[in-house]
């Protein structure tokens, strides 16, 4: 119902838009007869509200009601802690530098495992890259 009020109907409109004036001030800009210092101060909550027509009152209800409503999602949003970022990365740069380190000298980091180090490698990539999906 409260929006069947705000909203006017097609041929209302079209009307409207064929009948509005714009003026030179830069008051009635879209032929709606409101004008936009009006439409500043009720988004800004800075209008007397008791000057002001039902529909912009509305308009300043919905607009502090979308206000709070945004700040709460804000205040509600989790971060990692600190040491969070450092640490995947760090996962991800050993494991390359394990890999590598296997690749030129064929024995070391751990000697006599073998190929098992490239598995350690990549499990250290692997164990950073899956931090990251946790990264907020």
């Amino acid at each position: 119902m409260a929006d069947e009020e705000l909203h006017e109907t097609d041929e209302q409109s079209a009307a409207n838009v064929s009948d509005a004036t714009t003026s030179n001030d830069g008051t009635n800009d879209d032929g709606y007869d409101i004008p936009m210092d009006e439409v500043e101060a009720v988004l800004n909550a800075t209008a007397d509200k008791s000057t002001l027509t039902p529909q912009m009152q509305r308009m300043m209800k919905r607009q502090a009601e979308n206000t709070k409503r945004v700040e709460e999602s804000i205040k509600s949003a989790k971060s990692n802690p600190g040491w969070f970022v450092p640490v995947f990365c760090a996962f991800m740069i050993i494991g390359l530098v394990w890999a590598v380190v296997y690749y030129l000298t064929g024995s070391y980091p751990i000697p006599g495992i073998g190929a098992w180090n490239l598995a350690i490698g990549g499990a250290l990539i692997m164990v950073g890259f899956l931090m990251t999906m946790w990264w907020r």
